[in-house]
């Protein structure tokens, strides 16, 4: 279990007068010397009074909030729900982690967030998920619609339990590094270079299992998303709806980015498209977008990792007693017709169901043999499915999920450090990296109603807390080569992004969508590789710096 380093009650009385006792784990801001201190700025308490930890080592990401500190009852949630984060499900069909399968993503959660971190770019060649770090998800899309293709999963399965089969052979899936040469030579006017590379990511018809067995899949194309920090996704949630849209509003009246908002989604003032749930519990509420980089998700109650705990191991839950498949049925119609899957799948019912409590997946033909094809079938698009996941782990989960701090800024009086906060403004990067938001009452949203009434009261609230995410929360567009699925991309929190190498043990910065960025100063320069990226004529600004400028901007970011 992770060390938990409490100063609740100073930061509650006090943030002004705020000490500790100064140790190689505990970051207190002070650079004065020693028996010196100085008044640190709001913007070191990044997650604010009740969301900062002061932990810079490598558990920085894994530490609790104050206000999950601040309660046992939250404490001992928390640390449950650590823990379904970190161990491996099992294909078991009892036992503490089991229901695995039938076809799955990852066994783990932190296989896609090392260190609880963001997930780290991979080594050219084959596509291997079982390596811990590897948080790539695949996005496969039709071209022509921008759609995700329908005849795989939103986030294609790559593994399955026999006698199932993958729905992506993943050996056949190729990674392949490029380099990159911008429009100035990948040169700074005072000489300087930096480098560029973009990453392609191929899967050939061939290892598509229902293409195999005959099924047209059309045109596709695919590009890699990286999993994100999972720490301050709570505060994030805690802003309300209100402020979210009146930031649409006035990046819509300000008029400064030549792309515009996205109008799918924001457009003469109102929202155009919002997030709800009917599928799964739901009522149909709708709420802002306001996680993943392509923003498909409201409320962090029904957002990325809520979700996650679902599919990426199809480990069940009572809110969600199917199977996740392809949304066109394929899967489960070709599988249910493979004469292998049929060969095995009695061996495999018995022990999933051995009392027969599902008389539909032991279907007999008159002649007394079992109609394999109709039990398959019945099986894989079952919405009665037993429960695998308690109510009780789920709700841990989301409090570990939820509860979660950010690391405080660091260097906070480094001469370096101040002049790079100042020119990271001057040259306008604060328009979308909005520096700081206030939460609201932090009430407790959840699209799939399962955290309502006394549920929601056993998750951690965020309320009124000044918070410095350094994002505006809104989707911009920088039209880099290979880019992401629609081009349109959530400005990322910047908040903790220093300390990935340092958490996750990373080779490299791994910042963008896809890990593209191998530094910082790749990430800035990725920004303005087109005349017509919303941040192109920032980044033309940062270029005409001298590299002292330059360097302290960067120093700047590596340390919020």
């Amino acid at each position: 279990m992770k060390k938990h380093f409490v100063y609740i009650a100073a930061l509650l009385a006090s943030l002004s007068c705020f000490t500790a006792c100064q140790d190689d784990e505990v970051n207190t801001g002070q650079q004065g010397g020693e028996g010196t201190e100085s008044e640190l700025p709001d913007w070191y308490y990044t997650g604010g009074e009740l969301g900062t930890t002061f932990v810079t080592t490598q558990t920085a990401f894994e530490q609790p909030t104050p206000a999950v500190d601040a309660s046992v009852t939250f404490t001992s949630a928390f640390n449950r729900g650590e823990q379904l984060f970190e161990k491996p499900f099992n294909s078991n069909y009892s036992g503490t982690r089991h229901g695995l399968g039938p076809v799955y993503i990852r066994t783990s959660c932190q296989h896609c967030h090392p260190g609880y971190g963001h997930g780290q770019s991979q080594p050219e060649g084959s596509f291997r998920t079982n390596d811990i770090g590897n948080g790539y998800l695949l996005v496969v899309y039709n071209p022509a619609t921008n759609a995700y293709v329908s005849w795989l999963a939103g986030m294609p399965q790559t593994h399955a339990v026999a006698p199932f089969k993958a729905p992506l052979d993943e050996s056949q899936i190729m990674l392949t590094w490029h380099e990159y040469i911008d429009q100035n030579g990948n040169k700074f006017p005072d000489g300087e270079t930096y480098s560029l590379r973009y990453p392609e990511i191929t899967i050939p018809k061939s290892a598509i299992y229902v293409a195999n067995k005959g099924y047209d899949v059309g045109t596709y194309e695919v590009r890699l998303e990286s999993t994100i920090g999972i720490y301050g996704t709570g505060l994030l949630d805690a802003i309300s709806d209100e402020d979210l849209k009146a930031q649409y509003v006035q990046e819509e009246k300000d008029g400064y980015l030549k792309n515009g908002l996205n109008p799918n989604i924001f457009a003469n003032g109102d929202w155009t498209g919002q997030y709800a749930n009917t599928a799964q519990g739901g009522d149909g509420t709708k709420y802002p977008y306001r996680y993943t980089y392509a923003l498909s998700r409201g409320p962090l109650q029904d957002a990325a990792g809520a979700n996650a705990f679902w599919n990426i191991t199809n480990a069940t839950r009572s809110d969600r007693r199917f199977h996740y498949l392809d949304a066109a049925g394929t899967y489960a119609q070709y599988s249910s017709e493979d004469p292998e899957v049929q060969a095995g799948f009695r061996d495999y019912i018995e022990q999933a169901d051995p009392d027969k409590n599902h008389p539909d997946w032991h279907i007999q033909n008159e002649d007394g043999t079992y109609d394999e094809q109709q039990n398959i079938y019945n099986y894989l698009t079952s919405k009665e499915l037993d429960v695998e996941v308690s109510d009780q782990d789920y709700i841990d989960l989301m409090v570990w999920h939820r509860g979660l701090a950010v690391p405080a800024a660091r260097n906070v009086d480094d001469e370096e450090v101040l002049k790079g906060k100042e020119l990271f403004e001057q040259i306008g990067c604060t328009y979308c990296h909005k520096p700081s938001w206030t939460t609201g009452d932090d009430e407790i949203r959840d699209p799939a109603r399962f955290f309502v009434g006394d549920k929601a009261d056993q998750l951690p609230r965020y309320p009124n807390q000044k918070i410095w995410p350094y994002t505006d929360m809104v989707q911009h567009k920088l039209h880099m080569q290979n880019d992401i699925r629609t081009g349109w991309c959530r400005t990322t929190p910047l908040w903790g992004r220093g300390l990935h190498q340092r958490c996750t043990g990373a080779e490299y910065a791994d910042r963008l969508h896809d890990c593209r960025a191998r530094t910082t100063l790749e990430a800035i320069m990725w920004h303005g590789t087109s005349t017509e990226s919303d941040a192109y004529e920032t980044v033309e600004q940062f270029r005409q710096l001298s590299k002292e400028d330059r360097d302290a901007i960067v120093k700047f970011i590596d340390s919020i």
